[in-house]
């Protein structure tokens, strides 16, 4: 008997002990879902109102696909105001006085920001004409070409445009290279323990600098012709000629012109000829008429002259 209730005891104990560990376990579990929650909820808490849920890795990548298309780095950009343009333009105006149309277009360029780049002047009467070339900034383009237009009659108007964006753009990549190797020169020029490496590193390190200084260069002309359009102007007098003469080629061309080269020439010999008749006149006749007398005189003298015996002739000698 007291082996058997020694047993029930002992199996009583281990049940105790089982539903004690199971109980144990439960409250586990449900703290640990209350921290889950809690975890969750403070998240949740975290996100701004409003903010798209986050799936697959979090806001980042939600807010990444909720991008609109085609905005990524390889996207052009279309707008005229991010490109770099080189405008260009060449105009032909006829005005009443060139001098006054000349510092009226010149006062135009100033307005707008540029400056006279060239200025050249040829003649000063009705067929005048000055040529000047404006550099204006690109955005004012378009408003000093139609104020020089209406100076007095355009007779011509030509304008070019360059779209330079990628060249600037491969410009910039270029030369940030080249100073990254620049600068990577200098620092094993620093770092060079012998003569020969010195020597070489330095010669390396000035041609890099050189072709540094090329591409900036390169830089600064592009960025200089964007930045400031150039316009040449040609300011035309009432009688200058509208048009450039063409050059004209052919068998009837050359035959007008040798004509007129001949004309020229008898028009030449006939005004020589005119200059010179007066002397001729004046030393011609007296000079003439004194060979005619001398000529005169010496037919006279060979009339007169009385004849001359011949020789006379030696007798023959007898023989002995």
């Amino acid at each position: 008997m007291t082996t058997m209730g020694a047993g029930m005891d002992g199996r009583v104990g281990r049940r105790r002990s089982a539903l004690l560990a199971a109980a144990a376990l439960a409250a586990a579990l449900a703290l640990t879902g209350c921290g889950a929650g809690d975890s969750g909820a403070e998240d949740s808490a975290a996100v701004p109102a409003g903010a798209p849920a986050a799936k697959d890795g979090g806001v980042g990548r939600d807010a990444a696909a909720g991008a609109p298309e085609g905005a990524g780095a390889g996207a052009p950009d279309l707008r005229v105001d991010q490109r770099a343009i080189i405008y260009t333009g060449t105009m032909r105006v006829q005005v009443d006085d060139v001098d006054s149309a000349a510092r009226e277009a010149a006062a135009a360029a100033t307005r707008a920001g540029g400056f006279v780049g060239g200025d050249q002047r040829h003649s000063a009467d009705a067929d005048a004409v000055a040529e000047l070339e404006l550099r204006v900034p690109a955005a004012k383009f378009t408003g000093v070409v139609e104020e020089i237009a209406k100076l007095g009659r355009q007779q011509s108007r030509e304008i070019n445009t360059q779209d330079v964006t990628e060249e600037t753009v491969d410009l910039d990549a270029r030369i940030t290279s080249q100073r990254a190797r620049v600068e990577s020169a200098r620092r094993l020029l620093a770092r060079a323990t012998s003569i020969t490496d010195l020597v070489s590193l330095e010669n390396e390190l000035g041609r890099r600098e050189a072709d540094l200084a090329s591409l900036e260069a390169k830089k600064r002309r592009l960025a200089d012709l964007t930045a400031l359009s150039t316009i040449t102007v040609s300011l035309a007098g009432p009688a200058a000629k509208a048009t450039e003469e063409k050059t004209e080629t052919g068998f009837l061309v050359g035959l007008r012109g040798g004509w007129k080269a001949f004309v020229v020439s008898m028009t030449i010999l006939l005004t020589v000829l005119g200059a010179l008749l007066p002397w001729l006149v004046a030393f011609g006749v007296p000079v003439a008429v004194l060979l005619v007398v001398l000529r005169q005189r010496r037919r006279s003298a060979a009339l007169v002259a009385p004849v001359s015996a011949p020789p006379p002739v030696p007798a023959a000698r007898s023989a002995p």
